[in-house]
C-alpha cells in the first residue's frame, strides 16, 4: 500500500516544487526596452478629419442610451453615442481613407456642450496600418480648439503617449453633422 502511494506522492512533489518555484512567484520585473524591440523615442505629428455623420440612412455615429432628462437639457446631457467615424487626409468625404475613430462620447456636462470621447483611432493605410492610438478626454466641441490625451496605443504606437487638438472644419447644426479637424502629436517609439 505504501508502494503504491510512493510514486503519486513523488510526482505531485515534483509538480508541486515546479509550480511554487521563485520563476512563478514574481509579480513583477525590470526589463530592458531592448528586450521589447524598443529602440529610440520619435515624436509623429498626424494630420486627419473626422466624419461624424449622425443623419441620414447610413450615420456614422448613432445614439445608445439618453438619460430621462436628455431631450429637456440645453447640452443633451446624458446621450452616449457609438461611432464610428471614417478618417480622411483632406476634409472632403471622398478624400483618401486613413483610419476610423472607432468608441462612445457622451454629454458629460450640464452646463455647456462638453463631450466625455474614449475613441480608438484605428489607421487603414499606410505606415500606420494596422495600429491604433487610444484618446480620452473632454471635448467641448463649441470652443475653436479642444485639447485631449492619447493615452497609449497598438502596433507602431505602443507605448505611445501625447494629445490631439480637434476644431470644427464644418458643423450643420440642423442635422448634428460634423467634420472635425485633427491634429495629433504622439510620442512612441
Amino acid at each position: 500500500m505504501a508502494a503504491k502511494l510512493l510514486i503519486p506522492l513523488a510526482i505531485f512533489s515534483f509538480f508541486f516544487h515546479h509550480a511554487t518555484s521563485d520563476t512563478y512567484d514574481t509579480f513583477s520585473k525590470q526589463i530592458s526596452l531592448k528586450k521589447l524591440g524598443l529602440k529610440k523615442e520619435k515624436l509623429t505629428h498626424l494630420h486627419f478629419y473626422l466624419h461624424d455623420i449622425v443623419s441620414g440612412s447610413h450615420p456614422t455615429a448613432v445614439r445608445i442610451a439618453a438619460a430621462k432628462i436628455t431631450n429637456t437639457s440645453s447640452t443633451g446631457f446624458g446621450f452616449i453615442a457609438m461611432a464610428d467615424d471614417p478618417l480622411t487626409v483632406g476634409p472632403n468625404p471622398r478624400s483618401k481613407l486613413v483610419g476610423y475613430a472607432q468608441g462612445i462620447y457622451g454629454s458629460a456636462s450640464q452646463n455647456d456642450v462638453g463631450l466625455l470621447m474614449v475613441l480608438n483611432l484605428v489607421f487603414t493605410q499606410g505606415t500606420y496600418n494596422g495600429s491604433t492610438l487610444s484618446l480620452f478626454g473632454r471635448n467641448a466641441i463649441m470652443s475653436k480648439v479642444r485639447e485631449m490625451a492619447i493615452v497609449g496605443g497598438s502596433r507602431l504606437f505602443r507605448f505611445s503617449r501625447g494629445y490631439a487638438q480637434a476644431s470644427n472644419y464644418l458643423f450643420n447644426t440642423t442635422s448634428g453633422d460634423a467634420i472635425v479637424e485633427y491634429n495629433v502629436y504622439v510620442l512612441h517609439y
